[in-house]
């Protein structure tokens, strides 16, 4: 099939550097500079094998295929979550020191080409103590300098800042935080999540009063403002149900924020009681530590099709090429850890503490498409599930293999991984005995990212991350090196591939449904049929009819709630705010949440 000039503006603007003329020129790049790793010895046989694994579609995240034996200076790593360092009881000269400092962490490390997330919980409320600060009180405002400091540095090319802002569900300023982007203009940085606990989804759902808390004291205490033990102050207590109105409406309005479910984040962690998460990586893919980091590679599912919509042969998945695929991934992004430069000695220093990798996929939708199944389809869910199993057997196979040869991760807990249920159950029983054996190279090893331009630029424009296809022929506003805006007609790698075997006029199967066509529960059923496989997070946003009311909203956060999910994003079509993705039936949508080039 031709080019397409999407295709390769995108590869030619993000990821190619003066020499390569090709992707297979990247690939010979990539593959060269992570074999450094390995022992003299085996470096060319390394480089062969990662070469041919890049080739068959086990690509890395962006900033691996942008920086990895490039000459500049960037980092390999797409994603951080950076804390807010403010002591409980700071006074106001503390306060401002510690967001200066966070400001400039978060400008050296978005100018190497890292997306950051925060939790802003910690800074104290808009009514808080006077602190007579000039650049405002809240944690609102504190966002402000975050997404002014982002937008003002020189940026180069098509790539910007991308950034992730989290507030607990009981932090005083939660409704002007979950106000704020009414109309998507503030904030343009940032994707919204706010930090929810089971306890205020079953205070939603009984129709309980909700305290909000902070440890800063209020401007004006009174006796309605009592220290609790833990030094909290209590600020208000109104109707969580009013709490989660606002909270449903916006989403609807504004497709943000999304939810995190912090304790079934926590709850799935091995590592949660050496470390606290509170926040994402900007996609949501990743919950995070302080100062941690997501090191990405999807692999193409669609490339591991045999036969695809059976023109020469029954459709089938290649699982044992497949399998042989994830242990290499683990083993190339394993690599990229010690040969990555890094934006801060602290980020280093978490990195190698946990060893953290994200072995991802991109173009299921399409998979599953050329595979003839229907992706609202119970057998559709059933086969994403299996891969997702295969990846997780495999992926902590090689980890295993890694610990016996190069050692385990440092913050390596045997109880941890060997006890839980989630690796009892969903390991078999040879993977469980060669990690009692071995231990572990990488505390968590998969991570389902968004992969938008990577799917772009070196998968003919499959459906992205775990997505089904957003259209089959779009008119995408794109914004080149020069900084103009164009448009781009692209068609989807599966319905091209269609086409191909088949023609132009043949009708289009059943099986061919877009995510608008996708009932919002059946989003978020596949969401549940692979987060258990999942050890770190999965990004997805779940289309929305145009019309879906505040009900339907609030039914599918609950959903989402109680069957397990890490967190949840929703996105409505609104022909009334800008768009950068048109489709042919004239449905509008934005192009993904805020991304760094994954």
């Amino acid at each position: 099939m031709d080019e397409q000039p999407l295709c390769s503006t995108v590869f030619a603007e993000r990821y190619a550097q003066p020499g390569d003329t090709s992707r297979a020129a990247v690939f010979h790049r990539v593959a060269r500079a992570l074999s450094r790793a390995e022992p003299a010895e085996r470096r060319a046989q390394a480089e062969r094998v990662f070469y041919l694994n890049l080739q068959r579609g086990a690509i890395g995240a962006g900033r691996i295929l942008a920086n990895a034996g490039a000459d500049h200076g960037g980092t390999m790593v797409n994603c951080f979550v950076h804390p807010l360092a403010i002591p409980a009881d700071a006074p106001v000269q503390a306060l401002d020191t510690a967001l200066a400092h966070a400001l400039d962490d978060a400008r050296v490390t978005l100018l190497m080409g890292g997306g950051i997330g925060y939790d802003f919980s910690p800074v104290p409320p808009a009514d808080a103590y006077e602190r007579r600060l000039s650049s405002g009180r809240g944690a609102c405002a504190a966002l402000d300098r975050f997404d002014a400091m982002c937008r003002a540095l020189p940026f180069t090319g098509p790539r910007r800042g991308a950034q992730m802002g989290v507030l607990r569900c009981d932090h005083p300023d939660l409704v002007a935080f979950v106000a704020a982007k009414r109309g998507r203009t503030r904030w343009p940085t940032f994707n919204l999540s706010v930090g929810v606990t089971n306890a205020f989804m079953e205070a939603v759902r009984h129709d309980l009063p909700w305290a909000l808390f902070h440890h800063a004291p209020p401007a004006c205490p009174s006796g309605a403002s009592p220290r609790l033990p833990d030094g909290r102050y209590l600020y208000t207590t109104v109707p969580a149900r009013t709490l989660w109105h606002a909270i449903v409406t916006a989403a609807r309005d504004s497709a943000e924020p999304g939810l995190l479910f912090l304790d079934t984040i926590r709850a799935a962690n091995p590592l949660r009681e050496h470390e606290r998460i509170d926040a994402t990586n900007p996609c949501g893919e990743q919950p995070l530590p302080p100062y941690g980091s997501c090191v990405l590679g999807p692999i193409d599912l669609s490339r591991f099709v045999l036969h695809p919509f059976g023109g020469d042969g029954e459709p089938r998945f290649d699982f044992a090429t497949f399998a042989d695929a994830v242990r290499i991934q683990v083993r190339m992004l394993d690599n990229v850890l010690d040969l990555t430069e890094w934006p801060l000695a602290a980020h280093e220093h978490e990195a190698r503490r946990t060893r953290r990798i994200g072995v991802g996929v991109t173009g299921l939708g399409d998979a599953l498409t050329m595979l003839r199944l229907r992706y609202d389809r119970a057998e559709a869910r059933a086969l994403a599930r299996r891969i997702a199993l295969a990846m997780r057997e495999h992926a902590f196979a090689a980890s295993a293999a890694l610990a016996a040869e190069r050692g385990v991760f440092p913050a390596y807990d045997p109880a941890a991984y060997l006890s839980g249920p989630a690796y009892r159950t969903l390991l078999p029983l040879k993977v469980h005995h060669a990690i009692a054996r071995h231990g572990l190279r990488n505390s968590h090893l998969l991570s389902f990212a968004p992969a938008g331009s990577v799917s772009l630029a070196f998968c003919d424009n499959c459906s992205n991350g775990i997505e089904p296809a957003v259209g089959w022929t779009q008119c995408r506003m794109v914004r080149t090196a020069d900084g103009q805006v164009r448009p781009f007609r692209v068609e989807n790698h599966a319905y091209r591939l269609f086409r191909a075997l088949h023609g132009d006029n043949v009708r289009l199967p059943g099986y061919f449904v877009t995510a608008a066509d996708i009932a919002p529960a059946d989003h978020v059923a596949m969401l549940a049929a692979l987060q258990p496989c999942v050890d770190a997070g999965i990004s997805k946003t779940v289309t929305m009819p145009g019309q879906c009311s505040l009900a339907a909203v609030d039914a599918l956060f609950f959903q989402a709630w109680r069957e397990g999910l890490k967190g949840i994003t929703i996105f409505r079509p609104d022909p009334r705010l800008a768009s950068v993705v048109t489709d042919d039936a004239a449905h509008a949508r934005r192009d993904g949440p805020v991304c760094s080039g994954c």
